[in-house]
């Protein structure tokens, strides 16, 4: 597991670290890949970056307020994503922003930091290691 040290303040939701099995944001455990939204932490229904569509990243073009970013957390390594599914989310007004999981973290809780109207869609690592530590 690895753990982030500071936070913005108690309402701002905030990755507090990742795991092979999951993350843990605001405290809360979460099991698995994750959608985190403007004030809702949610499954995300997907068990690679294979799975990436139109249809799994739905949720993230039909929020209010507009989000502005998407972080894309792959896994280990930042991994291709259909070009059109890119191409659609662009079309939605959202930028999507594709890396490994590691730095999608920190990449959101930047911009969340800044107070960006960010969401991330999270895909845990198979391994953490002492790179990440």
């Amino acid at each position: 597991m690895v753990t982030v040290m500071e936070r913005d303040g108690p309402d701002v939701v905030f990755i507090d670290g990742y795991s092979t099995h999951g993350f843990t944001v605001n405290g809360d455990r979460i099991i698995g890949p994750c959608a985190i939204v403007p004030q809702a932490i949610l499954q995300w229904n997907v068990g690679s970056s294979k799975d990436v569509s139109v249809e799994s990243l739905a949720l993230f073009h039909l929020l209010e307020p507009k989000i502005e970013i998407l972080v894309l957390g792959t896994g280990d390594r930042a991994e291709r994503i259909d070009p059109q599914v890119l191409k659609f989310m662009r079309r939605k007004g959202i930028a999507v922003e594709v890396q490994d999981t590691p730095n999608a973290c920190a990449t959101f809780n930047f911009l969340t930091s800044e107070r960006r109207i960010t969401a991330a869609a999270l895909i845990p690592p198979s391994r953490v290691g002492s790179a990440y530590e």
